[in-house]
């Protein structure tokens, strides 16, 4: 578990749960899964103590529960987003309560190892595919805290945590700007339990827009094997896994923006505060949410085309291999035909009658053979001529 409290003037990382609110700026408490469940009733109290309120039992559940979609849902007192966020394949369960217990405490609590000679499933597939596994990372908004539970592997809170403690903001006097005290990019602090919220989500969105750029890569090499005449493709299971994980993608990415839909819409029923800068921050906040819900929804469009593209490719695939197909059995067509009228010449006189013409000549077998070459010569000339024996071009 990991406290930061976060003002104006800077970012300090506190070693407990605070018992009060500080005088300015807001609390933000980052803790794993397995943490949440075990100090579930000291981190009710010490909200409790620093709101006036508890998560609901619901809400509690719903923060714990690791295989719940992305969603919204709000109380009169606090908002709850759950966003699933790119895993690394089976994070949530090689990590467990020793991350958050120390000395004998971290042993007993550590998770059993698996028996030799045997390990934990993977998902089968290139490398990129075995990146789409998410998992749920919850945000409960208060007016100055922030609660947020994640997995106990989750690079994106201890990324956005040392980004933070990074930007230590010098702060001219007179100068303050949309209640973010320094102009240097990189200093600019979350105002807000929201702002902070939506900038760890717009972190993990991003994970997915370069997870897509992979998954581009790794299409178009499929999609180049496919579309080659000669090669005979055999990775279609690594194919399948691929359409399956893009369709997973997109429910995971359905999800997701309709939580940051709801959200928006929540926005839009809060009363607008009294103070010039309030008002700011506020329409900073929708003008944020916007960009959070625009970055998800280029993803979803990019993995919409990505399935069809596969798919595309997979139909031109075949169209080539029937063409292919076809091209043979035209050229066997003509070559049959070209041989129809030669073994006709030839059962004509090979039939058991006494006098049939050149049978008795000496000269009748070179003139059955030269008629039998000029006629397959002639039918060859002439199915060449109407490309009856010309390949379909493949490049």
């Amino acid at each position: 578990m990991r406290i930061f409290h976060i003002h104006s003037s800077g970012v300090h990382e506190l070693t407990a749960l605070p018992h009060h609110l500080p005088e300015q700026g807001f609390v933000w408490i980052a803790c794993a899964r397995p943490a949440f469940q075990l100090r579930l009733a000291e981190i009710q109290q010490h909200l409790q103590l620093l709101t006036g309120l508890q998560l609901v039992d619901l809400h509690v559940s719903d923060l714990l529960n690791a295989q719940l979609p992305s969603h919204y849902d709000y109380t009169s007192q606090y908002d709850l987003l759950v966003f699933r966020r790119l895993g690394t394949g089976n994070g949530d369960s090689n990590a467990g309560p020793a991350d958050v217990l120390p000395g004998p405490a971290a042993a007993a609590a550590q998770p059993a190892a698996p028996a030799p000679g045997k390990t934990p499933p993977r998902r089968g597939g290139p490398p990129v595919l075995r990146r789409i596994d998410t998992s749920p990372v919850g945000f409960a908004v208060f007016d100055r805290v922030l609660l947020t539970v994640h997995p106990p592997d989750c690079l994106v809170r201890d990324t956005y945590a040392t980004r933070l403690l990074a930007a230590v903001p010098s702060i001219p006097h007179g100068d303050v700007r949309e209640g973010r005290p320094s102009p240097v990019a990189g200093s600019r602090l979350p105002t807000s339990p929201a702002d902070l919220m939506l900038r760890v989500v717009n972190l993990m969105v991003d994970g997915y827009l370069e997870l897509r750029r992979e998954l581009t890569r790794q299409l178009d090499h499929w999609q180049t094997e496919l579309l080659k005449p000669r090669a005979r493709y055999v990775n279609w299971s690594s194919l399948l896994e691929a359409r399956l994980s893009l369709h997973m993608l997109d429910e995971i990415c359905e999800d997701q923006r309709t939580a940051v839909q709801d959200w928006i819409d929540a926005l839009e029923t809060w009363a607008p505060p009294d103070t010039p800068a309030g008002l700011r921050e506020l329409d900073l906040l929708k003008v944020r949410s916007r960009d959070v819900l625009e970055h998800i929804e280029r993803v979803v469009h990019h993995v919409r085309r990505l399935e069809q593209s596969t798919e595309t490719a997979v139909q031109m695939h075949f169209s080539v291999q029937s063409n292919r197909t076809n091209d043979i059995m035209r050229t066997l067509t003509a070559l049959t035909a070209v041989f129809l009228p030669l073994n006709l010449i030839a059962g004509i006189f090979g039939m058991n009658f006494e006098f049939v013409p050149l049978i008795h000549k000496q000269d009748g077998f070179w003139w059955a053979t030269g008629a039998m070459s000029v006629i397959a010569v002639a039918l060859v000339l002439l199915f060449w001529r109407k490309r009856y024996l010309a390949r379909t071009s493949t490049r």
